[in-house]
């Protein structure tokens, strides 16, 4: 077969895994985990194709995904050729596909693409859908390598048009050793019998392509010339590169015109990418010679790059390669023979794309240069140019995935756009695009594909932004108010109509409007001028838009005149105003032209807005504005009505009486300005400018706005000199409502009936009452003397207005100072403390109190800053002997002195100790310093060393305690407190900062929420810290955070002399979140034990940290990268699961078995406490939902009396789980069955089987009595089940920590899953024993009929490509009488593994096929659908499902069904198994169990494993293996059970076979015993052989034994592997074992067992006799079954729940089946629920699932016993049992023979309704799925058979199948011929070719 090819391009119409969203225009498209290489575009259509790793795409000119086709990976190796065979290229592997060439040739409608393999073949794909392959080499020659094999070496191209044909022009670099023979640059044919050959065409010949090593950059061609980009070395001279650009003529076919020159941009280095425009290269070269970050882009024009190179041609034509000086500059290079020569000097225009006479390849040594036209500072490393409009646009893309846009001007270039286009830092390709119409851009990086316009003029909304952008291609078109392209504009030729950033163009705008705004009472005309204003045709006109008001425009030059609206066509002003503005807008038609804001104002408005100066208002606003005085309004216009004066507006000129300055007005208080409570006030005002309102008379009135009142007061005014004047208020006594030291109360005045005159600014008179504020005498005296206030005596004392106060009662001496409370009470000796007292009359000012305070007698000396009058005085105290104590006096002129009632006292506080004594240098410590006398003074600071120490908590007089700070440097600090101006210093014991702790590892990271899990925190210097804490901040939403914390500091605050309160578990921290901590305890310097903290529900853990005192250390980091996990708290189901409150009665030695969920989660098995009562129940076993531990012996008492029953509780962390009380039965449990209780049981189980039998009988007559029967059965077998519950239990608790065991095996080893291709042959050919497929032998001669053979059955592979020569030839051969069933399967598994590589093809067929299966079964039985394997299509089905489930199996499904295997093992080997009979102790099948008590003993012997295991005993170099196994085994069971222990891990196929060694018992030094299961030594006995055991041979406990090759096989090394194809599994001998009459026998005689043995070639009668006698089984033998079953329980329980959960993703083809199922039920019509469900049960659970639990070999690498087998198909008919929808009963349906007692039915009868649940279920879960849609479908079988396409011996297959359709030849060629569309494929000729191909007598390859 051809290995070379692992896929087949197919299209993929959608992918939904690569469309962009719907529905949109895409600006990108991009495919996950897919690399991109190349993009082409096809001209005409717009098409683009993109080369990718693996894949190629096409894509609409939107970037919409049109077609996928795979092109990898592939098997191959950059060291081999193409081949065929696997076996010509050993090295191959499966590579990754590189695409490397990516070509459009428009001419031929074909895309040409190359990838890495195969040596860079190419192959032509079909423009319009690229995964049509045009032509695909087949046996490739090194002719046809085109591009590089290795994926970082490049290959440009071109196809060229030359006369007749199409040709393709290919440059790469050197790469592979295979490479070495391709030229760097060729010419190649695209059409004719050699695609991409270049035989007979031009090649660029280099004497050593190493020296050169051409690195090229691009390729591109204009309409004369192709020229190619590189860089390049020199020969061996010249070692440093250079860049070059080459050029041959169009037409060169023999590269006769092959020219190249040097390139240099100056000052720079590189080139790196390039670009032709019609008429320059652009190139981007590396910045600067060194390789400097940035880059440089250079212009090289056309004519001059070609007249340099026809230069260089002119010389080496004609004057041997050397200019007029003389030195060579130009030459022949590659180390070719040719030279320089000098022809004719016409010979260049003869010539001009030379000849076979010129020399070629000529070489220009003159470099052209050009200087830097821009600089940009990171690489380019694509470039592409466009000339549109008459300007060059160049496009740069660089390293980092931006896109630059530039503005090539003469000899500059500018950037004027850059942005970000696919990932940061994702480089831009070189295939840089624009489209045919010039409007797009294509960008590609290795990500995605950009779709990016190439100007985005319409983005910008306005003219401003247009010209600002300064994109070239963009300008504003005035007519049609929009950023256009030039060509878009349709006057653009015409002046001041397109206007371009470049020509200094300013965007139209209102230079000025006259007038600048209007009157809205008015309407008038308005004056705009607009310069460089577009000229109009005359028949269109501009027109004014004021807001939504239209006014025809009138045009004098740049002046445009328009009339304003009237004003019941402008809006409103808005509240608050006193004008409206609109937009003013000059249109042309619907297009705004220029605009501005125009105002229309309303004086009126103006008046309203000011209340207090409206005539201020009026003139001082922004209009035009006048005040009429007299009629009080304020006006537009001239001037006011006639008679009345005008203030004009301040905007007037030559006016007098103009601008507030002139307004009526009150400028002030003439007096008084302070106005004393309840005192009768007269109030003077001045006035100005009154006589504007003439001599007519008015009143006048003053205004007082008081609180909750206006008052008003008739005035008068009496004064005029001049405009000035004074008005008299009529005089009043106030007396506000409420009492204020102050009260500024505003006034005004009007005139005549409210016209108000103006106020100033800030006008209001002040009113003030004594007795507010100044409570005392010294207060009232120290009060401002205009105020006038005394302290008056009369009746209460208070503080009064003078004249409001008796003459006799004004007290002119204050009382006696009063002194409420001073503070602080203590003081140091030398004094300096700040004492504060607080009092009344405590003098009048600073003055009176400056030497009047003494305290304890001593003087105290008052601090200005802070003394306030009569109430505060702060004073320092002067030094005084210790313990001298005394009250405060203050004595203040010649009064007495005022004495306090609190005496203060001198103390001196003394620094004892301290405690921690150190603390990391990091700070955050706890320090308590304590003394004696510490709480001296008021302001206390702390300090150790020259940093302070923060006091946080009330000082004691014993402690301070306060939290140190960081320090740079461990070492010791002194400790100081100050108190006031007094220092302390503990210089006896220095605090010392050491090292800050260090965190090595903390384990275990993750915990309950409940909190309490032991954490075990490794370091160095944890003893460091005074209190670590575990802490973790969370995210909590309102109802937790109110329910766990209140706002409080982390270090709770204490008051003297109480305990330190408890830390609060959770504290509310700023920002919303919360911290739950717990204080860890110190176990040593280097371990710290915490409890992780408690997690509310509804919190959402944000970071889990320690924090020792001041370091504050992540857990992640502590732990080494592991993030703490909370895992939710477990839950525990209660012991009694019925009824919860009912004890539990439990049997004394019995273990207790416990169901939960997420029991493991976040603890272990040694965390776990159990109590009953105040004894501990052991924990043997922790799982995710089981816990087992063994109860004690007796029963325990109640803890703490709680109730009469010990209740069951499990503590897990801060977790308290109480599940119930526990009853200890009072029976002592007998270690052995009685004999009465034997009889007592046999009687039972016969009652028992009597009612199974009674049952079975009636069923048909009676069914509901039979029911009612059955259902008496069921109880009967529940209480055997219960009774036997607790042996299950312990055996399940030996069995789960053997599991354990293999879990952490599997770890290590993983499970031995079958490779795929040994999978799919023992899924398809389950006949051959899972021996792989082997080619037929050659015979003599026969070697030459190979070829012709290999090519019909290519030929037949293509052929069944046609769907109706497919579905023509399975009809046919279906309808033939002959053609049995076996037969069927065999095809189609042949077809399954022809078609592998084509899996969506072999869908399709297999879906017609179910279709027409379900036509025809509808008309009969739809429920008999699919339910055996009688047809091809369900052979099909059930390989297909193999292929689909493959992967499913290997990462769900398989691992718990080969931990029920390995269980089902282990249980069967705990007990004896008879090695004739096959019979065993331990089964789940009746027909298998060993009834005999036979005695035995478990032994454990030591294997001897390693070089020297065949050596002495005890040998230093041999390991020592343990091996459990039983003293009744025979020698061969033993060395089975030897083999799964040494070769643990290892898959069976891969162990030394049983059969070919020896067990040997070693014994002492010298002591060597091979034992075997037949000797001299085996008992015989009438007859009977008996087979040797280890009892046979006494070998004790813990002997030492040996596996050594057997001597027959001549010392063959023992690890001779196991062959893969076994002539059969170690079957029991049965009485078949016969020698010379002598039967054998292992555990019993097979004479001696009533029931028989002789399952495996008994007739159908005698199983049937069989069976009926099973159903007899004693009671003593069914507790035997259900005492395994339950011990499997739990891992057939994991099985099907792998099997039928939805949890995991439904594997796809699960979900595209039924939903198939689905659309034919819908399709025919077929409503009942019961027969789809019968559909999917056959199609997926019966033909697929049943098969592997009854057939683990077709999975595994594994040894699978009788034994085991017998109880998987159990297990298999339980599963069966459980997908059927009637109600379950002991019937026949689906089930094998083995299985089908009424035993084996019964022993799941409990648990099958839940399984049928859990079918349903999944079926409902499957149906409400998202549907799987086709496309879906595909693409994960397209992925398959890329996968899997290396399926084996395909040749084989087909050799075989076209056996099958020989055998029926002329019946399927008739067939053929009689379809009219067959006959118009000529399938019929078609298979009669590879009939003359394949048959010649040969059927063999």
């Amino acid at each position: 077969m051809a290995a070379r090819r692992p896929f087949s391009p197919r299209l993929l119409p959608v992918l939904l895994l690569y469309l962009p969203l719907p529905l949109t225009r895409a600006r990108h498209f991009s495919a996950p985990n897919t690399t991109f290489n190349h993009l082409a575009l096809a001209p005409g259509r717009g098409t683009l194709y993109v080369g990718a790793v693996n894949r190629l795409f096409q894509l609409s000119p939107e970037l919409q995904l049109e077609a996928v086709a795979v092109t990898g990976p592939v098997f191959d190796s950059p060291d081999c050729v193409p081949f065929r065979d696997p076996a010509d290229c050993p090295q191959a592997r499966l590579t990754d596909n590189t695409n490397q060439l990516l070509l459009v040739s428009s001419r031929a409608q074909e895309l040409v693409a190359c990838g890495q393999a195969r040596q860079g073949v190419c192959e032509k794909r079909g423009l319009e859908d690229v995964a049509r392959v045009l032509y695909q080499a087949e046996d490739p020659g090194d002719g046809q390598f085109v591009a590089a094999n290795a994926p970082g070496v490049a290959t440009v191209g071109l196809v060229v048009q030359a006369p007749g044909r199409d040709l393709l022009l290919v440059a790469r670099g050197l790469a592979g050793k295979l490479s070495a023979g391709v030229p760097p640059l060729t010419v190649r044919q695209l059409a004719g019998p050699q695609p991409f050959s270049s035989e007979g065409l031009g090649r660029l010949v280099v004497g050593d392509l190493s020296d050169y090593n051409n690195s090229y950059v691009g390729a591109f061609a204009n309409a004369r010339s192709a020229y190619f980009v590189f860089r390049r070395r020199g020969a061996r001279a010249q070692a440093e590169y250079r860049s070059y650009v080459a050029r041959v003529c169009l037409g060169d076919a023999n590269l006769y015109s092959y020219v190249e020159v040097p390139l240099t941009c100056r000052g720079q280095g590189l080139i790196q990418a390039a670009f032709l425009t019609p008429s320059t290269l652009l190139a981007a070269f590396a910045a600067g010679p060194g390789g400097a970050r940035g880059a440089a882009l250079c212009a090289f024009p056309l004519a001059e790059l070609d007249g340099s190179m026809e230069h260089a041609r002119r010389l080496c034509y004609t004057a041997g390669g050397r200019g007029p000086s003389g030195l060579e500059e130009a030459t022949v290079e590659y180390g070719v023979t040719s030279r320089c020569v000098a022809l004719p000097a016409d010979s260049p225009e003869s010539y001009p794309c030379g000849d076979e006479h010129t020399p070629s390849p000529i070489a220009g040594r003159r470099p052209l240069e050009a200087k830097p036209v821009l600089q940009l500072g990171q690489p380019i490393s694509a470039v592409a140019g466009l000339q549109a409009d008459g300007h060059t646009i160049a496009f740069l893309g660089d390293t980092q995935g931006q896109l630059h846009k530039v503005f090539l001007n003469g000899s500059q270039g500018q950037v004027y756009h850059s942005q970000q286009v696919g990932p940061l830092g994702s480089a831009i390709s070189p295939d840089l695009l624009v489209d045919s119409s010039g409007s797009h851009l294509y960008v590609l990086t290795a990500q995605q594909v950009d779709r990016v316009p190439v100007a985005a003029c319409p983005q910008f909304p306005d003219c401003t932004s247009c010209l600002q952008a300064r994109d070239p291609l963009c300008g504003w078109c005035v007519l049609q108010g929009r950023c256009t392209r030039k060509g878009q504009c349709g006057r653009a030729a015409q002046a001041n109509q397109w206007l371009w950033s470049y020509e200094d163009s300013h965007c139209p705008h209102v230079q000025s409007l006259l007038p600048a705004q209007h009157p809205r009472q008015e309407q008038g005309q308005v004056t705009l001028s607009v310069p460089r204003l577009p000229t109009l045709a005359v028949d269109e006109y501009f027109h004014c838009a004021f807001g939504d008001y239209d006014s025809l425009a009138h045009v004098e030059g740049p002046h445009i005149a328009c009339v304003t609206p009237p004003q019941d066509q402008l809006p409103l002003n808005p509240p608050g105003t006193d004008h409206i503005t609109l937009p003013l807008a000059l249109m042309f038609e619907d297009v705004a032209v220029a605009a501005t804001n125009f105002s229309f104002y309303d004086c009126s408005a103006v008046q309203a807005l000011e209340v207090a100066a409206p005539c201020r208002a009026c003139v001082g606003s922004l209009w035009p504005c006048h005040w009429c005085p007299q009629s009080s309004r304020c006006v537009s216009g001239e001037h006011c009505p006639e008679g009345e004066g005008t203030v004009y507006s301040a905007q007037e000129v030559d006016v007098q009486v103009r601008g507030p300055g002139a307004c009526p007005r009150v400028e002030g208080l003439a007096g008084p300005l302070l106005v004393p409570v309840g005192w009768e006030s007269r109030l003077a005002l001045r006035v100005r400018n009154l006589q504007h309102f003439g001599s007519l008379p008015a009143s006048y009135h003053c205004w007082l706005e008081l609180p909750g009142e206006l008052r008003r007061l008739p005035a008068s005014l009496e004064e005029m000199a001049g405009d000035v004047g004074l008005i008299y208020c009529q005089a009043q006594q106030f007396r506000p409502s409420t009492a204020q030291r102050e009260l500024p109360v505003p006034i005004y005045v009007t005139r005549g009936k409210g016209q108000r005159l103006d106020n100033a600014p800030t006008l209001y008179v002040t009113l003030y009452d004594c007795a507010v504020g100044r409570p005392d005498c010294s207060r009232c005296q120290a009060a401002n003397g205009s105020l006038g206030c005394v302290w008056c005596s009369h009746g209460q004392p208070t503080c009064r207005y003078g004249p409001l106060c008796p003459p006799g009662a004004v007290e002119l001496l204050c009382p006696t100072p009063s002194i409420d409370t001073i503070e602080p009470l203590t003081g140091p000796p030398e004094g300096g403390l700040a004492l504060t007292i607080w009092g009344s009359n405590l003098g009048r000012d600073l003055a009176e109190v400056q030497d009047a305070v003494k305290v304890a007698g001593r003087p105290c000396s008052p601090e200005p800053s802070l003394y306030r009058t009569s109430a505060r005085i702060v004073c320092v105290t002067s030094p005084a002997p210790n313990g001298t104590t005394g009250p405060i006096q203050v004595a203040i002129k010649n009064r007495p002195p005022g004495i306090s009632t609190q005496h203060f006292t001198y103390q001196d506080p003394i620094l004892l100790s301290l405690s921690p004594r150190w603390g990391p240098q990091a700070g955050g410590t706890r320090l308590t310093i304590h003394g004696q006398h510490l709480q001296t003074g008021g302001s206390i600071r702390a300090f150790v060393g020259g940093q302070p120490c923060p006091i946080r908590e009330p000082v004691c007089p014993e402690a301070i305690v306060c939290h140190t700070m960081s320090q740079a440097s461990p070492g010791e600090a002194v400790v100081r407190v100050v108190f006031g101006h007094a220092q302390r210093t503990l210089l006896t014991s220095p605090f010392q900062y050491t090292a800050n702790p260090q965190l090595a590892a903390a384990e275990p990271s993750v915990s309950f929420r409940g909190g309490g899990r032991l954490i075990r925190v490794r370091g160095t210097g944890l003893d460091v810290a005074e209190r670590p804490l575990l802490s973790v901040w969370l995210e909590a939403t309102a109802e937790v955070q109110a329910a766990g914390a209140q706002p409080q500091d982390p270090t709770p605050r204490r008051s003297c002399g109480a305990p330190a309160a408890a830390p609060q578990a959770c504290i509310q921290l700023e920002g919303g979140l919360l911290q739950c901590s717990t204080v860890c305890s110190v176990n040593s310097s280097s371990l710290l034990l915490c409890q992780s903290p408690a997690v509310p529900d509804g919190a959402h853990p944000r970071r889990v940290f320690f924090s020792l005192d001041g370091v504050h250390v992540d857990f992640a980091s502590a732990s080494g990268g592991q993030d703490f996990l909370y895992q939710p708290n477990p839950r525990l189901a209660p012991l009694s699961r019925e009824e919860p409150t009912r004890p539990y009665r439990l049997k004394p030695g019995n273990v207790l078995d416990v169901e939960g969920q997420g029991l493991n989660l976040g603890i272990s098995k040694e965390e776990v406490r159990v109590h009953i009562g105040d004894g501990e129940c052991l924990v043997k076993t922790l799982t995710l939902t089981h816990l087992y531990c063994e109860p004690p012996s007796r029963a325990p008492q109640p803890a703490n009396g709680s109730g009469t029953l010990p209740q069951f509780v499990v503590q897990m962390g801060n977790v308290r789980l109480a599940l119930g009380p526990v009853q200890y039965e009072t029976e002592p449990a007998l270690s052995a069955f009685p004999v009465e209780a034997q009889v007592g049981l046999g009687l039972g189980a016969a009652v028992l089987i009597a009612a199974v039998l009674l049952l079975t009988l009636m069923y048909r007559h009676k069914s509901k009595q039979a029911l009612r029967d059955y259902q008496k059965v069921l109880l009967q077998l529940e209480n055997l089940e219960i009774g036997v519950g607790d042996q299950c239990r312990k055996e399940f608790t030996d069995l789960m920590t053997e599991m354990t065991d293999l879990s952490s095996d599997l770890e290590a080893s993983g499970i031995p899953f079958l490779d795929y291709h040994t999978y799919a042959e023992r899924v398809f050919f389950p006949g051959h024993g899972g021996c792989p497929r082997q080619p037929a032998l050659e015979g003599p001669g026969e070697e030459g009929r190979r070829g012709p053979v290999r090519q019909g059955l290519t030929q037949l592979s293509n052929l069944l490509n046609s769907k109706l020569f497919l579905l023509t030839l399975i009809h046919t051969l279906e309808e033939q009488p002959g053609f049995s069933q076996r037969d069927r399967c065999h095809v189609a598994s042949l077809l399954s593994l022809a078609l592998h590589g084509k899996l969506e093809y072999l869908t399709d067929i297999m879906r017609t096929l179910l279709s027409d299966l379900a036509a025809h079964y509808v008309h009969k039985n739809p429920k008999l659908m699919l339910r055996r394997t009688e047809t091809m299509v369900e052979k099909l089905l059930t390989n297909w499902l193999s292929i689909c489930l493959y992967a499913f199996l290997k990462e769900v499904a398989g691992e718990p069904l080969y931990v029920l295997l390995r269980a089902i093992q282990y249980q069967v080997d705990k007990g004896p198994v008879d090695a004739v009979t096959g019979k065993a102790k331990r089964t789940l099948n009746d027909s298998r169990l060993l009834r005999e008590d036979v005695e035995f003993r478990p032994l454990t012997l030591m294997v001897l494993v390693g070089p020297r295991a065949g050596g002495a005993a005890g040998s230093s170099a041999a390991q020592r293996v343990p091996a459990r196994v039983l003293d009744t085994d025979t020698i061969t069971q033993v060395k089975e059970k030897v083999l799964d222990q040494v070769y643990k891990g290892t898959p069976f196929s891969q162990r030394p076979s049983v059969h070919a060694l020896d067990l040997e018992w070693r014994s002492g030094l010298a002591g060597h015993l091979t034992l075997s299961d037949e000797d001299l030594t085996s008992v015989t006995q009438n007859h009977w052989k008996r087979l040797n055991t280890l009892q046979h041979y006494k070998v004790p406990d813990g002997a030492t034994v040996g596996l050594i090759p057997q001597l027959h096989n001549g010392g063959a090394v023992s690890q001779s592997l196991a062959q893969n194809c076994p002539l059969g599994e170690n079957i029991p001998m049965l009485e078949d074992a016969e020698e010379g009459g002598v039967r054998l026998w292992h555990l019993v005689k097979a004479s001696d067992e009533p029931e028989g043995a002789k399952a495996r070639r008994s007739s159908l009668r005698e199983r049937e006799r069989e069976r009926a006698r099973a159903k007899a089984i004693p009671e003593i033998y069914l507790t035997r079954l259900l005492s395994m079953k339950g011990t499997l329980q739990k891992f057939v329980d994991d099985t099907f729940q792998a099997i039928l959960s939805v949890n995991r993703p439904v594997p796809i083809a699960v979900k595209y089946l039924f939903d198939f199922l689905d659309e034919l039920a819908e399709k025919h019509g077929i409503e009942d629920p019961e027969t789809l469900h019968i559909w999917k049960t056959n199609s997926l659970l019966l033909r697929f699932w049943v098969n592997a639990l009854k057939n683990p070999r077709l999975i595994f690498d594994v040894r699978v016993s009788d034994n085991v087998d017998a109880i998987l198909a159990v297990i298999a008919q339980t599963f069966i049992d459980s997908c059927t929808v009637s109600e379950h009963k002991v019937g026949r349906a689906h089930s094998y023979p083995e299985q089908d007692s009424p035993v084996n039915k019964l022993l799941y009868a409990r648990e099958i309704p839940r399984y049928k649940q859990m079918v349903e279920r999944y079926y409902s879960d499957i149906r409400q799925s998202s549907p799987a849609s086709y496309q879906e479908m595909n693409s994960a079988l397209a992925e398959l058979s890329g996968n899997y396409t290396s399926a084996p011996h395909c040749l084989e297959a087909l050799q075989e199948l076209y056996n099958h359709i020989h055998r029926y030849y002329d019946q399927i060629i008739s067939a053929l011929e009689e379809d009219p569309v067959g006959q118009k494929m000529q399938l019929a000729c078609r298979l009669q070719q590879v009939a003359a191909l394949v048959e010649n007598k040969v059927t063999d390859l």
